[in-house]
């Protein structure tokens, strides 16, 4: 099984930014952890602070993996073009946020992504991507 994990803006700052919301963890590190849980997946990662390059990504593993774990960061409240990426491919992807969107600011209450996905997991932490890739193995 091949999983890709995408995540956008400002997410290469985990563990040093707003450490109340997003932990004192580094994705790395996380990532890191993961891999060594599910040695059975082949995990990739990609890390992005551009809108482009996310499409990108989606359009490049978004034919050929199992599933994609998408945290779009900001963009999930912005982009009508990571929506329709999301449209436009055949792999299933899963929309994850550390943190609980709900219990945040009113703008980030709406998920434009999240019509076109396969599901939405948010408020557990970092655990929410393994949620995410749990689900993508319940199908199997």
């Amino acid at each position: 099984m091949k999983i890709t994990i995408i995540n956008g803006p400002n997410l290469n700052l985990l563990g040093i930014r707003e450490i109340d919301t997003y932990g004192e963890e580094s994705f790395e590190i996380y990532l890191n952890n993961l891999k060594k849980q599910y040695t059975d997946v082949e995990l990739d990662y990609f890390q992005s602070n551009i809108e482009g390059e996310i499409i990108n990504k989606l359009h490049e593993k978004g034919f050929s993996d199992n599933g994609i774990i998408l945290n779009a960061g900001g963009y999930t409240h912005t982009s009508v073009s990571i929506a329709d990426a999301i449209k436009s491919i055949k792999t299933p992807v899963v929309e994850v946020h550390i943190s609980n969107i709900l219990d945040r600011e009113p703008f980030r209450h709406i998920s434009l992504i999240a019509p076109n996905c396969k599901g939405c997991i948010f408020g557990f932490g970092l655990q929410s991507y393994r949620i995410a890739l749990e689900s993508f193995l319940i199908e199997e």
